[in-house]
């Protein structure tokens, strides 16, 4: 079946929605360029570590609201089938790629979570949850992040989800454990930063 043009307009302004850098914006406005400071990561958890609290939770809330924008979006345009949970993967796709910094951006993890909220609620909460079991047990950001990432599309194909829904899911969900794949060898080495530990490493990983 061929895609209609308003359906590939649609996915392009899920990756420019997507890619607009939010985290990268609320850290300048502190005067701090996360791609200069912490672990060059141009998302939220960089911006927690490297602005202050306040800016953190600003670009994590704006990062999610962007890719529950571009799922909002697809499924305007078509209320059943692919193309709104396509639209939010590529949407995370484009935090991770942005045009606008030379495809250089986040991990994905607080966009995917705004952009699969909408479409598998309780799948996402379920994600979150385990987030936060294993953040609380390892207090690694970043194992949390890939965990809860893998959790999504599993609980999503187990609660119901269309088949698009948890094939998309499970997309982001290995896009975002292929970014934390310098952080995975640096848990095995157990050189990786711990929540509430002096930095070892001048290039810690971060989570969205």
């Amino acid at each position: 079946m061929m895609m209609r043009p308003i359906e590939g307009g649609t996915l392009l302004t899920a990756y420019l929605l997507g890619s607009l850098p939010f985290s990268y914006w609320v850290a300048r406005r502190r005067g701090v360029d996360v791609r200069a400071v912490g672990s060059g990561n141009v998302g939220a958890t960089n911006v927690l570590r490297s602005a202050g609290r306040a800016a953190g939770v600003t670009a994590f809330g704006l990062d999610a609201l962007k890719g529950m924008c571009a799922c909002l979006l697809g499924g305007w345009i078509q209320p059943h089938g692919w193309l709104a949970p396509s639209a939010a993967a590529i949407a995370v796709a484009g935090h991770v790629f942005p045009v606008w910094l030379r495809f250089r951006g986040g991990k994905g993890a607080a966009t995917g979570l705004g952009a699969f909220v909408l479409l598998a609620p309780l799948a996402c909460a379920g994600a979150v949850l385990v987030f936060v079991v294993v953040l609380a047990t390892t207090r690694y950001v970043s194992l949390s992040s890939m965990l809860g990432a893998v959790a999504l599309p599993a609980l999503a194909a187990a609660l119901g989800a269309s088949s698009a829904v948890s094939l998309c899911a499970a997309a982001v969900a290995a896009l975002i454990v292929v970014r934390h794949r310098v952080n995975a060898l640096r848990i095995l080495r157990g050189t990786e930063n711990r929540v509430g530990e002096s930095r070892r490493v001048a290039n810690e990983g971060g989570a969205a």
